[in-house]
């Protein structure tokens, strides 16, 4: 059942996910401490101080290597432990070098907030996060998105600092 804290999290994620560059996908994640505050968030982009120009993410392989998904990014981004805390993701699962990282870091609890574009070519790497999930005791649970706030093709670009 999802709490309304949960629905909260995965709304701001895809709040957060619009701070994305990319055109094809963006993804927010959300990491909450056991009292609910917020300890960090992370978007998918290139890392800081590197150029993110349009014309670097409509070159998929070079995308890719320059790519730091949102739960690394919110990771990273965070100033204190994480042991204990739940990250929210949306809209898609995380891959197997974040469930390393989510695990790594001493996350206990992972919501994701799912939606029905899954790619295929992503579904290896998920399906092996899931089973890192399992044996690390990472509790993973999944919210489809179809009751939350869709502001991932917003009309205007929400990276532009004139917005």
């Amino acid at each position: 059942m999802t709490t309304s804290w949960d629905r909260w999290a995965l709304e701001m994620c895809a709040l957060i996910s619009t701070r994305s560059k990319d055109p094809s996908t963006r993804v927010g994640a959300l990491i909450l401490r056991p009292d609910r505050t917020i300890a960090s968030c992370g978007f998918n982009g290139f890392a800081r101080g590197c150029d993110d120009s349009p014309t670097l993410y409509e070159t998929k392989p070079l995308k890719l290597a320059r790519m730091i998904h949102a739960e690394l990014n919110a990771i990273l981004s965070a100033k204190e432990s994480l042991a204990g805390y739940t990250l929210y993701v949306s809209p898609f699962s995380p891959c197997s070098h974040c469930a390393a990282a989510i695990i790594q870091s001493g996350i206990t609890r992972v919501v994701v907030g799912q939606d029905e574009r899954i790619r295929p070519n992503w579904m290896e790497s998920i399906v092996e996060g899931n089973q890192m999930f399992r044996e690390a005791g990472v509790a993973k649970e999944v919210i489809h998105l179809n009751h939350l706030a869709d502001l991932t093709n917003l009309e205007e670009d929400p990276c532009d600092e004139r917005n």
